[in-house]
């Protein structure tokens, strides 16, 4: 089984894009996130023309996360216990979304940003992080295959951004934020796509200003974490840099596992 996650900025500019991409790349699942569209605007119909069954979770033109899978789609949850809300008044944003697909339970996740060192919205990531973490020791106390796949807004180690001298007041890189993603970690996951993607320079992420691609400064913050008994059944993992090229392109590259069979 062949599972990836992507950040797509938008899936009503990048639909074709997207669509081009899945049956290029004969993906059996993908978590979406960004589609920065609520349920009704969403392209359930491209999808399912091509044998995908969708999940979206989209309340506004903010966020957004899907799952779309030919391999199974059953029980879908909209979000996980807990989550801290943010917005006047505050509510669960969309940025959480999970399913059963092939035995497997996967969930398309989108971290909040954090925006700036010290502002509430960093507050908010944390705190959500740490909900994270607590449902993540849970599902692995049950001892299940699943994975938390997407965009992470955090890149936890120094090689993970082109220059860390750039990024030392901003966020992505503090102390409290590479402590969160530990603590996911430690709950009982793994990364599954450093061990095959492990060059310097590769990352998931480039600003669309000043060139940041062609220029190579980027960011690793996409990540797929597995539990033990997934872990053990993923024998590669890529990153397509390729996608993040030409007209249209997201800013985000998606990233790919392969999962043995059980």
């Amino acid at each position: 089984m062949r599972i990836a996650t992507w950040n797509v900025n938008s899936i009503r500019s990048r639909i074709d894009r997207v669509e081009a991409w899945l049956q290029r790349t004969d993906v059996d699942v993908l978590a979406i996130q960004e589609t920065k569209c609520r349920d009704d605007q969403f392209p359930f119909d491209r999808f399912e023309a091509m044998g995908y069954a969708v999940a979206h979770h989209g309340l506004s033109q903010w966020n957004g996360v899907a799952i779309v899978s030919r391999v199974g789609l059953d029980d879908v949850s909209r979000g996980f216990p807990d989550l801290p809300h943010w917005g006047e008044p505050a509510a669960a944003e969309a940025r959480a979304i999970g399913a059963t697909c092939n035995g497997v339970r996967l969930w398309s996740l989108y971290v909040p940003n954090g925006r700036a060192l010290g502002d509430p919205h960093m507050d908010y990531k944390l705190a959500w992080l740490e909900q994270l973490r607590v449902q993540t020791a849970a599902w692995a106390a049950e001892q299940t295959p699943f994975a938390l796949m997407g965009d992470w807004n955090i890149a936890p180690q120094d090689e993970d951004v082109w220059s860390m001298e750039y990024y030392l007041d901003k966020t992505h890189v503090s102390p409290p934020e590479r402590a969160a993603f530990q603590a996911v970690l430690d709950a009982g996951v793994s990364d599954v796509v450093r061990p095959h993607t492990s060059e310097p320079g590769t990352f998931t992420y480039w600003d669309y200003t000043r060139l940041a691609f062609q220029k190579r400064r980027g960011m690793r913050i996409d990540f797929i974490l597995a539990s033990d008994p997934l872990a053990q059944r993923v024998s590669g993992a890529a990153i397509d840099r390729e996608e993040r090229k030409g007209k249209g392109a997201s800013d985000h590259a998606p990233v790919v596992i392969e999962v043995e069979d059980a």
